[in-house]
Formats: C-alpha cells, structure tokens, sequence
C-alpha cells in the first residue's frame, strides 16, 4: 500500500524561506507516512508568487495540474497570501485607498478560492478511492497595515466553511501571531523551518479521514 500526494500553491507550498527538506510539504509527508504506515509519493506543483487566480486558471487548463489532482490520495493547498501581498504593494502606491483596495482583493480571493475547491471536487469527481484536501490558513505578514488582519479573518473563516469529512482546514494564524518573528524567515513574511514545521503540525492534526 502507497500514497499520492500532490501539494499545490504558492511560495509556501516551495517552502521558501526554509532550507531545502524544511519546508512545511516535506514535514508534512513524512509525519504522514508515520501516521499512515506507508510510503508517500509526492507531487509539488508549489509556484512562488502564485495568486488565488493563478491557480484558479491552472486548475482548469494545465494537464499537469489536473492530471496530479486525479491521481493524488492527499491533497495540500495554501494559497491567497499574494492577493494580499499584491494588496500591500498597491496600497503603498495609494494610502488613502487601503480600505477599498483591500475589500477589492479580499472579493476577489474568495471568489478564486471558491472556484479552485470546486474544481478540485470536479476533477476527483469520478475517483472512487478516498482522498482528502487540506488547506493551509492565512497568517498576517504585515501587521503595519491596520486593515490585514481583518482581511486575514475574514479570508481564513471563508476558507474553514468548506471543512468536511474530506476538506480539513489548519488555523496557523495564532501560533504566527503570538511567535511572530521566531516563525519567520529573514525576509519577515517567509516562515523559516520552526514556521513550516509548525505549518505541518497542524496539518497532522487534522488526521487522514478514511485513508
């Protein structure tokens, strides 16, 4: 018996920040192979500065994507921290518009994320093998901007409303909140290993359904 997992999304799904291995997708595998008792074969489609709609796009039209969604028993996603970088960036450009660029982007992110979970249903909709999606939360990398973390609430509670026996959502928003820098990579919006490692163990909590 072996498993297929396939780890899509952006810089975290890469693990950047971290040094090769340390990343949160090669954690995660091997805290699942031990909990599983068997091998994993893993699949990382991670891109860095990939955004909600980038991957909303891929899902639909690259082969290779969809073709790793349809062999894949474990399924990661992190996604939506770009929307809120690309946000970040624009509200510098213009300040007095940080409420409204940032409902902007928040809308935007939901919708894309809405479509890339029904796409990954799509895609498995004839599987006849058990499988299981896990998604990673949203921390605030800019705590600077008064409005984030609301936008990161908001995104992070959209994001959990999809859990069910196969959709496992991991809340890393308040171990990144309370450790702040002792999870963070010199660049402060990358986690460095201990960031990632926690990423993982989150994860692992949320068990392996009917794997």
């Amino acid at each position: 018996m072996s498993y297929i997992y396939t780890a899509i999304g952006d810089s975290l799904t890469t693990g950047f920040g971290a040094l090769p291995g340390n990343g949160f997708v090669p954690a995660y595998r091997r805290m699942a192979e031990d909990r599983l008792r068997a091998p994993i074969y893993l699949h990382n489609l991670g891109v860095n500065g990939l955004d909600s709609e980038g991957l909303e796009q891929r899902l639909r039209y690259n082969s290779i994507f969809r073709q790793s969604i349809r062999e894949a028993d474990l399924i990661t996603l992190s996604i939506g921290g770009n929307d809120l970088i690309h946000a970040a960036k624009e509200i510098r450009r213009n300040p007095s518009g940080e409420a409204q660029i940032l409902n902007q982007s928040l809308t935007v992110c939901k919708s894309n994320f809405g479509s890339i979970v029904r796409s990954i249903y799509d895609i498995k909709g004839s599987s006849r093998s058990p499988y299981i999606v896990r998604v990673v939360g949203l921390y605030n990398p800019y705590p600077q901007i008064r409005e984030a973390n609301a936008w990161v609430y908001s995104f992070n509670r959209y994001a959990a409303q999809y859990s069910n026996g196969v959709y496992g959502f991991a809340d890393i928003f308040p171990a990144f909140a309370e450790r702040g820098r002792e999870l963070l990579s010199l660049d402060q919006v990358h986690p460095n290993g201990r960031g990632y490692r926690v990423i993982a163990e989150q994860l692992n909590r949320l068990g392996y359904g009917l794997l």
